[in-house]
């Protein structure tokens, strides 16, 4: 009896796997990966980093893949051509999200910018995103505050002399700085008031960033739901009630400020932090316009600008110090350009054109999402001449494609000047494409091109010891560095005189 029923499940192995390889050519579906396991599919195959996988399993495959991460069917993509497709003539079709449970809990059950749906109150986000947040006008109103954060860390690193200077930390607190003055007017570090509120909330971002870099078995495979499994679902509901009560504490702050202290007629032109210009909608339609909204909205900012900003500019200072010949070109831009009259400005980034191309060489090779934020049809459609079922989640491996030889010439060597020229779009595609690309893209590049080019043009920088800068990656969402980078810094003469005559005068 055993024998028969071994000898039938010998039989029925390889035609269940025949069979579906013939469904999938009948229904002209993309290629995948052989075999699909029953009940996890090719949930076998992820193993951190996630992106590097990825990039081997393309490199085998194919560009164009179907795989199947339990239930949920996902097209991975490694093609900027495939991406383009995607992104331009689909770009409605795949504006949804997949509803996986970050987006749920994290983002206030789907109505966050991030995760929301794509229709009216999607657009509406992204309408008062534009208007109140990263407008060419809202982001002009607050150059001052990032201008004065960029000279407050010039005087801090000229305070200390010639001294050893972690990178990642300083990075990390002057983000953090920018972003809250931006959005709630308080400084947290290096001389602001509320530094323990600042630490509060570092610890929130990095549990965020690790939590969300989890891979979800759940999210894959609902049956584990339903057994009980829910380990990763409390993480996450604890983590969202310290980063809700974080910001509602802000809100009420300016609620009961607003209330006790009614602002002067002669203080009505005040430039408006974010919070102010959202508790004003509030007030105009406050069904819509609730605390749950203003919340979510403000965390996806404060989570998304601070920690990917610090990467990018950690990355960016790892690779000119194993460059110091690129490093010293920089500098040499930024002299011609200033003349050593004046400190850089945001304004000098037009002028500073291989300054971004090293900005922009960091974020092929490091780029701040390794895979894009994924995308979900909402219908069926048509990539790469293959059919795509509806509600197929789309990954776009943006690290496979900045590092795909075929693309681009010796991928693994950092070489700025590759970027002096045109830009193809969907090469390279740092902040995404399409409806739901990146909106924070013009606030990134000010801050972190001030940054870097602040520090830049003051100081003279070493490496700690003779050996190169470690550039291991650790987890995470936005591919942060393993080690942080630690760098020895000297104030350059022009420094110290610019310094001096600020302080000379009237």
């Amino acid at each position: 009896m055993n024998y028969y029923l071994l000898v039938t499940l010998l039989l029925l192995i390889p035609l269940f796997f025949f069979a579906a390889q013939f469904r999938r050519k009948i229904k002209n579906l993309p290629p995948t990966i052989f075999p699909t396991l029953p009940v996890i599919g090719h949930l076998h195959l992820l193993k951190r980093p996630i992106y590097r996988t990825f990039a081997t399993i393309s490199a085998k495959h194919g560009p164009i893949l179907l795989l199947r991460f339990g239930s949920r069917r996902v097209l991975l993509l490694s093609s900027p051509s495939a991406a383009e497709e995607c992104f331009t003539k689909n770009d409605i079709i795949f504006a949804n999200r997949p509803r996986l449970l970050a987006g749920k809990i994290l983002g206030f059950n789907y109505t966050g910018i991030v995760w929301a749906p794509y229709g009216d109150h999607w657009r509406n986000l992204r309408r008062m995103g534009a208007i109140e947040i990263f407008s060419s006008h809202r982001l002009n109103d607050f150059h001052d505050v990032r201008a004065d954060e960029g000279r407050l860390l010039v005087h801090k690193l000229v305070s200390e002399g010639w001294s050893t200077v972690n990178l990642k930390s300083i990075f990390h607190e002057l983000t953090l700085n920018m972003m809250m003055r931006m959005i709630s007017g308080k400084r947290y570090f290096k001389g602001g008031t509320d530094e323990e509120e600042g630490k509060q909330f570092e610890e929130i971002v990095k549990e965020t960033f690790l939590l969300g870099s989890a891979l979800n078995l759940v999210d894959h495979l609902p049956i584990l739901s339903w057994l009980g499994v829910k380990g990763f679902e409390k993480k996450l509901i604890s983590l969202q009630k310290k980063r809700s009560s974080f910001i509602q504490d802000l809100i009420e702050q300016f609620r009961n400020a607003k209330h006790v202290e009614p602002e002067p007629e002669n203080n009505k032109n005040k430039k408006k932090t974010m919070i102010e210009a959202f508790l004003l909608l509030q007030e105009t339609d406050p069904d819509y316009y609730t605390d749950e909204l203003i919340k979510a909205f403000v965390l996806n900012l404060l989570t998304a600008g601070t920690d990917t900003s610090t990467a990018t500019m950690e990355w960016a200072f790892a690779l000119l110090l194993n460059h110091p010949h690129v490093l010293k070109k920089a500098q040499n831009e930024i002299s011609t350009h200033l003349n050593q009259k004046r400190f850089v400005d945001e304004s000098d980034m037009g002028s500073l054109p291989y300054l971004q191309c090293i900005l922009n060489e960091t974020l092929r090779m490091y780029p701040a999402a390794p895979l894009l934020v994924p995308h979900e049809s909402s219908e069926d459609c048509m990539v790469g001449g293959y059919h795509i079922p509806r509600g197929t989640m789309l990954l776009v491996n943006q690290w496979a494609i900045h590092h795909d030889p075929d693309l681009w010439s010796e991928p693994e060597r950092f070489n700025p000047e590759r970027f002096q020229g045109t830009r193809d779009g969907f090469k390279f595609m740092a902040f995404g494409s399409g409806r739901r690309s990146c909106p924070g893209e013009g606030l990134a590049m000010r801050m972190v091109g001030l940054t870097l080019g602040l520090l830049i043009q003051c100081f003279d920088w070493e490496r700690v010891s003779e050996e190169m800068v470690d550039m291991s990656e650790g987890p995470g969402l936005t591919m942060p560095k393993a080690q942080p980078c630690v760098a020895k810094c000297r104030p350059r003469p022009m420094t110290l005189r610019l310094i001096s005559q600020a302080n000379t005068c009237p």
